[in-house]
């Protein structure tokens, strides 16, 4: 029985001695397998360079929208077309209804208070004018609503991306019908005083041209998400961290600074105080809180909005200059020309604004002043992109 009980000790212990030999072979393969490399999905990137390159054409497209728009008010065509349809009004093909136009064009305020004197082919300039914008805004909607239902199909968009496509999809079409809401309230019979001047509202204008900016905003920023990945370093992020803060500071006083010019635009107020630094004889003129109640001057008094607007374009180019001057030496190298871009700008598009101002507002130059915002703007957006993953950076 001793026998019996030491053989199958021994069975036991060889058993045990293979499996843990088994157990350690086993092992020493597993350990010597090479790691996979790290898998690349080179369509998802090459969808989102496409969706990229998607969003910058519709970027493009706004800016050009709020070109032609600046170009229409200024020429004064805004108010020649007065109705609007969802797909579109059709030009006049031909003489009659041409005529037909501009008898419709004459039952309203413009006409009767400051164009009772234009004929037919002036009609027909700033009626052109109108009619490009609005065409040049539906475009818009074809160029983001096709692409974007071909690209929802496929699946090129993540779920991040979903999120963005319909938020600016609902921006464009609220684009479209603030539109039409600004230039009814040209066509309302409000304008009882002789002296009044037909225009569309102030607050409607601003309302109008700060969606396009937003809108404009938003496609630029997630184009350069999709296209130029952010390159800045952790030991740079920790030693700008201020920076970024700041570039999100001026790139608010660049937004708020073209709005306000809407205001400008809205009641020509370009056209009061033509000289510069001073606002005729005064630093601060004198009719400045002429309107009663006080808060009524900030909008609607053409000399308190033409102040405010210097004064913000003045702040602006100053955060931004003092931005420049921290920045020096402590940014990588794309971030970097992106400052450069912005300061360059700022001190170019204040150029434009005084001299359109010194020159009573022609069109090329206001124009270019308005369009200048929007450059502006752009080179504001690309900087906070270069400083973007600051967020990450530990506290």
């Amino acid at each position: 029985m001793l026998r019996s009980i030491y053989q199958r000790a021994n069975a036991l212990k060889i058993v045990i001695q293979r499996r843990s030999l088994q157990h350690t072979v086993l092992e020493a393969q597993v350990k010597h397998i090479p790691p996979r490399p790290p898998q690349v999905n080179h369509l998802s990137k090459s969808n989102d360079k496409t969706v990229g390159k998607w969003f910058l054409g519709c970027s493009g497209m706004v800016f050009v929208a709020v070109g032609l728009g600046g170009v229409t008010r200024l020429t004064e065509s805004g108010l020649s077309m007065v109705s609007w349809k969802l797909l579109g009004e059709h030009m006049p093909r031909n003489q009659e209804e041409w005529i037909k136009e501009f008898e419709k064009y004459q039952q309203y305020p413009e006409f009767k208070l400051k164009n009772a004197s234009i004929t037919l082919e002036d009609f027909k300039f700033i009626y052109m004018m109108e009619y490009i914008h609005r065409m040049w805004g539906r475009a818009i909607g074809a160029f983001f609503l096709v692409p974007a239902a071909y690209f929802w199909r496929k699946g090129y968009f993540c779920a991040r991306t979903k999120k963005v496509v319909l938020l600016l999809g609902t921006l464009i079409g609220l684009q479209g019908l603030m539109g039409w809401y600004m230039v009814k309230s040209g066509l309302e019979d409000r304008f009882d005083n002789p002296n009044d001047v037909p225009r569309v509202s102030q607050y409607r204008l601003a309302s109008h041209l700060a969606a396009a900016f937003v809108l404009y905003a938003l496609f630029l920023s997630n184009a350069m998400s999709k296209l130029i990945p952010s390159d800045i370093s952790v030991s740079t992020a920790k030693r700008v961290l201020n920076i970024k803060k700041l570039s999100h500071v001026t790139k608010g006083m660049v937004f708020l600074t073209a709005i306000s010019g809407a205001f400008v635009a809205g009641l020509d107020a370009g056209l009061v105080y033509n000289s510069f630094p001073k606002m005729g004889d005064n630093w601060i003129p004198n009719d400045i809180l002429q309107f009663k109640p006080i808060h009524k001057n900030i909008t609607e008094n053409p000399t308190t909005v033409q102040f405010n607007h210097r004064i913000l374009g003045i702040t602006t180019v100053s955060f931004i200059t003092a931005l420049w001057l921290m920045s020096r030496k402590k940014l990588p190298k794309r971030a970097n020309w992106a400052i450069n871009a912005v300061t360059i700008m700022a001190w170019t598009q204040a150029t434009l604004g005084v001299s359109t101002l010194l020159t009573y507002v022609p069109v090329p130059l206001a124009t270019a002043h308005q369009s200048g915002s929007l450059i502006l703007l752009s080179f504001a957006v690309w900087l906070s992109h270069e400083l973007r993953l600051l967020k990450y950076i530990p506290k």
